[in-house]
């Protein structure tokens, strides 16, 4: 479709932005969205036509489906490929629109970007009055994931200029990530080996978080996004559980700060009987933080019991394919159950419950 070969150059290079922008409001669109791309360094930009949405002979014209694909230089070995509505003119010759109302589109071509990049990450906010902080945040992040797993960062963080355009980016029905800082997760929603994943922003509750706050959840969602835990199958105490111990591991917090939620409900109604669950760490559960918290606590007793390179080959060979009660006896001699009732044991002691 000549139209999308001409929006497809307008969008990469800049050019022809006027020839296929069916108004004013349209030209902004686009410019923005180019404007974007050379910031970000985006490369292997392409459009493909796959149907009509709306009736190609409507008067205000109609949405097409198309399926883009784009990737960070430098930053994705892969690339992402999400389907997207362009509203096109009547007669199919400019473009009047980008992303569709409730369909998935990525941040950078929806919203003006301000993009920061930094050692070992690359940062785009869709607004400007965060970024820098964000910025040394990411660095900060990156430094310490390759401290602990010595390995570099190299992490995209987008942070879109509100919780609903989060939930564009991310495919995701309304409200699913009302309750949290950040997420890390494919581009595209797709979990193949070489899917982009990126830390996503949620600006409503990031933005409210004081600056260590805000740091931990820097450096946990690198954690997610370097070994690339969104797109591997592991239990979720292990992976949210770990990407903690890496984030707190030099915060010099009292356990009644860092824990306390956990360890109230242990003080009112004892230990729980098991590790997390997935559905207790699912974003939308009730009680989250203290989920997240006796994760964490779980990879504390456990770096405690085995040591730090112990455990992080135990989180690798998971990571990697393993079983969990085959790679936990491997690597430090405990099986599950040793795990959990020493991780019993230590809740009650610090609740002061036993």
């Amino acid at each position: 479709m000549a139209t999308l070969d001409a929006l497809q150059t307008a969008l990469r290079t800049g050019d022809g932005i006027d020839d296929v922008a069916a108004d004013a409001a349209a030209r902004t669109a686009l410019a923005t969205a180019a404007g974007n791309v050379e910031r970000a360094g985006i490369d292997r930009l392409s459009l493909r036509y796959l149907d009509a949405e709306g009736r190609p002979d409507a008067d205000d014209g109609w949405d097409a489906a198309v399926a883009l694909t784009w990737r960070f230089k430098g930053y994705d070995s892969g690339v992402a490929r999400r389907e997207i509505t362009v509203t096109m003119s009547p007669d199919g010759s400019t473009v009047s629109a980008l992303g569709g109302d409730d369909t998935a589109a990525p941040v950078w071509l929806t919203e003006q970007l301000t993009v920061r990049r930094v050692p070992g990450a690359l940062v785009l906010a869709g607004t400007t009055a965060d970024v820098d902080a964000l910025a040394i945040r990411a660095r900060r992040a990156s430094d310490q994931v390759e401290t602990v797993l010595g390995s570099d960062a190299d992490v995209v963080f987008e942070m879109p200029g509100s919780a609903k355009a989060l939930h564009t980016a991310l495919d995701a029905a309304p409200g699913t990530y009302d309750a949290v800082a950040a997420v890390t997760a494919p581009v595209d929603g797709s979990l193949t080996s070489d899917a982009p994943v990126h830390v996503f922003l949620n600006p409503a509750v990031y933005a409210d978080l004081d600056p260590l706050a805000a740091q931990v959840v820097t450096t946990h969602e690198a954690v997610h996004a370097v070994t690339r835990a969104p797109v591997v199958s592991a239990p979720l105490w292990l992976v949210e559980g770990f990407a903690d111990y890496v984030a707190l591991r030099d915060v010099d917090l009292p356990y009644d700060r860092s824990a306390g939620q956990i360890l109230d409900q242990v003080a009112a109604d004892d230990v729980p009987p098991a590790l997390p669950t997935d559905a207790q760490l699912n974003p939308t559960a009730d009680g989250l933080g203290a989920q997240y918290e006796a994760a964490w606590l779980a990879w504390v007793v456990l770096a405690d019991h085995a040591g730090e390179q112990a455990v992080l080959a135990f989180y690798r060979d998971v990571l990697d394919g393993a079983g969990v009660e085959e790679a936990l006896v491997d690597r430090t001699g405990w099986t599950v159950d040793d795990l959990t009732g020493a991780w019993q044991d230590r809740l009650r002691a610090l609740a002061g419950a036993g």
